[in-house]
């Protein structure tokens, strides 16, 4: 007797449900979704228990005749693809077929549609799959689908649903992403007949993100301006240095409209703030591309969240080269926003961007600084930078393990080499951004250090603090970040060289990146079969044992990401670089040298926080103090 045997039609549907409705926030993403292909202008939302109880999504879109409305709980009937090739180049929401008939098998549900030419429309009642009732609706032009009692009928799916708030948490935030991609659609929200969201349409994008996440946030928001790199447009709202979240949840990106996870996306998000942004965090932001529908496939996961790029390295650095631009243009433009309950306006000529990190307020308040010098500050070359060649990304983190504090090996000075002739890039440079005028900075008063760390200063609009390592290391940072680009950085010459013998493996990575380490200060060539001799090392590292770091270095190459993209290359070496160069938490400075440093950080690109992403300066504000002591009321 033959083992295998077709499944019964209920049961089918009950599986690819599985597939589809995994909880009652997949069901409003499909039927909102479907609203929004509709055409409607108006979306609302109502759900009790979390959407255990019942979801019912009302719209005035296009509406359906009875014949596509019964057509619909059919699987696999759809209006929005005809052949294989429409599914190379899809550009609506839905197009499987699956999303009625899916929730039609695990919930007791109900559809009334109305076309708006129509007198009458039609409404169906099913139950766990099975038809029970068409009959004819005279409601409202546009669609009513209601869906009740989720998973009455797989009490196998039904035991995993969380909580009614968490349910419902889920619900909205899937409501929210869709309104922030269809300003110009209304969208009503209600739970357990409480309004929770009402949003009205509107032609702005930022008024939109403004009604869901508050003012105050999207007060210091900054704008992408639209920009095309390799026919991807990219354009939104994304947070300034030092803005971001311990989680994902404020990181939206939009691929034609639609709310979708990707890899390529969050690579170009990190590479684009790199060292405005610390590790462990994520950005705030609200980012949109738009491409070719041919340049990326949707197909390949039920709830269509993720999406596959045909060249995922051209999104990314899409991606990273409009982020970057947008946080280097910010930190030179009075184009900051400070919270009128907490500080006072800047002076328009004077007026810089915030810097808040997660849990405070915090922004950056340029002042006036004298020109003495500060002792200890590692004179890397200045020189103007000449176009170069990127260093390869594989030598990304090349220097982390620098070994601070301990005796160097027997060095000979060497003068910086200049830079090996490069490989043709893969990929254009991007052009380089215009350079603003520096900002005037107003008078300060120092007032003295806290916990030999802190440097405060009186300023006009209130209280101002510096960290004086943070600012330190943004300063050395951008001096080598000057010198690798003008030519490479110094080395000094080993008296014996070191060799080193590798695995195969390993003697290929080093032979794809000798270029690139070479700029970096570490001369190395073949030296046989599998085995190579390193003639210099970074002036500026210490290390006791030569051969030990590059044998670091090497596993560190090994463990390094393909995936980086060239914009931000050896970036968080000299983020480390500079990290062990600055001037430390203990380490006295007398007023010249606090004048000097400031001077410094306010000629950097970008003054606001350290490469790491800590803040640089943070102010109290006048008014601010004022609340703390009791001398005015909050509000």
């Amino acid at each position: 007797m033959s083992k295998i045997r077709i499944l019964p039609d209920a049961l089918a549907s009950q599986v690819a449900a599985g597939e589809v409705v995994e909880r009652p926030a997949a069901l409003v993403r499909e039927l909102v979704e479907n609203s929004l292909d509709a055409g409607a202008h108006h979306i609302e939302v109502h759900a009790q228990r979390g959407g255990i109880a019942m979801i019912r999504i009302v719209d005035d879109g296009s509406g359906m005749d009875r014949e596509d409305a019964m057509l619909s709980l059919e699987r696999h009937a759809t209006s929005k693809i005809r052949t294989k090739e429409d599914l190379g180049a899809i550009h609506t929401f839905g197009f499987r077929g699956e999303a009625l008939p899916s929730i039609a098998s695990v919930s007791r549900f109900r559809l009334a549609t109305r076309e708006k030419s129509a007198l009458v429309g039609t409404e169906i009642e099913v139950n766990g799959g099975k038809l029970v009732a068409v009959r004819d609706h005279g409601g409202a032009p546009g669609t009513v689908i209601e869906a009740r009692s989720l998973f009455f009928n797989v009490p196998a799916r039904r035991k995993f649903l969380r909580t009614e708030n968490t349910e419902f948490a889920h619900v909205e935030q899937q409501l929210r992403l869709h309104a922030i991609a269809n300003p110009q659609t209304a969208f009503t929200l209600t739970h357990n007949g409480e309004l929770v969201l009402h949003l009205p349409a509107t032609r702005d994008m930022l008024e939109r993100i403004r009604g869901l996440v508050g003012d105050e946030l999207a007060s210091r928001l900054l704008k992408v301006e639209e920009t095309t790199v390799q026919g991807i447009t990219v354009s939104g709202y994304i947070g300034g240095p030092g803005m971001s979240r311990s989680n994902r949840q404020m990181q939206t990106t939009y691929l034609n409209g639609r709310p979708i996870e990707s890899a390529s996306i969050s690579y170009g998000l990190r590479e684009g703030y790199h060292t405005a942004l610390m590790k462990g965090q994520y950005p705030v932001t609200f980012l949109f591309i738009q491409m070719d529908p041919h340049a990326f496939d949707v197909n390949v996961h039920p709830a269509k969240k993720e999406v596959r790029f045909h060249d995922g390295h051209s999104v990314r650095d899409a991606i990273s080269r409009c982020v970057s631009h947008t946080l280097e243009n910010a930190a030179k433009l009075p184009t900051g926003h400070a919270p009128a309950r907490t500080v006072p306006a800047i002076p328009a000529a004077t007026r810089l961007p915030l810097v808040p990190d997660s849990r405070q307020e915090q922004f950056a308040m340029p002042v006036a600084v004298s020109s003495a010098p500060l002792r200890n500050i590692a004179d890397a070359p200045a020189s103007t930078p000449q176009p170069q060649p990127a260093v390869s990304h594989r030598v990304a983190d090349v220097l982390e393990r620098i070994a601070a504090g301990r005796s160097a090996p027997v060095l000979q000075p060497q003068a910086p080499r200049a830079s090996p002739p490069q490989e043709a890039e893969e990929e254009e440079a991007p052009p380089a951004p215009a350079k603003a005028e520096p900002v005037e900075a107003p008078e300060y008063r120092i007032i003295g250090v806290l916990q030999k760390l802190y440097v405060l200063m009186e300023g006009k609009e209130g209280l101002v603090l510096m960290d004086q390592h943070a600012a330190h290391e943004r300063v050395n940072f951008e001096k080598f970040r000057r010198a690798i680009e003008s030519g490479g950085v110094p080395c000094q010459r080993l008296l014996l060289p070191v060799t080193l013998q590798t695995t195969p493996r390993d003697a290929d990575l080093l032979r794809q990146n000798l270029p690139s380490l070479n700029r970096l200060g570490i001369e190395i060539e073949p030296f046989g079969p599998n085995i190579f001799k390193v003639e210099t090392l970074p002036s500026f590292l210490k290390t006791d044992d030569p051969a030990a770091w590059l044998d670091q270095v090497i596993e560190e190459l090994s463990s390094l990401s393909t995936k980086s993209s060239s914009l931000r290359l050896s970036e968080d070496a000299i983020a480390t670089i500079a990290c062990r160069a600055s001037v430390k938490s203990n380490d006295v400075l007398s007023i010249p040298e606090m004048q000097a440093l400031l001077k410094d950080l306010f000629a950097c690109e970008m003054p606001y926080c350290c490469p790491h992403g800590r803040p640089t300066l943070v102010q109290i504000s006048t008014s601010e103090l004022e609340r703390k002591f009791g001398r005015r009321a909050p509000g």
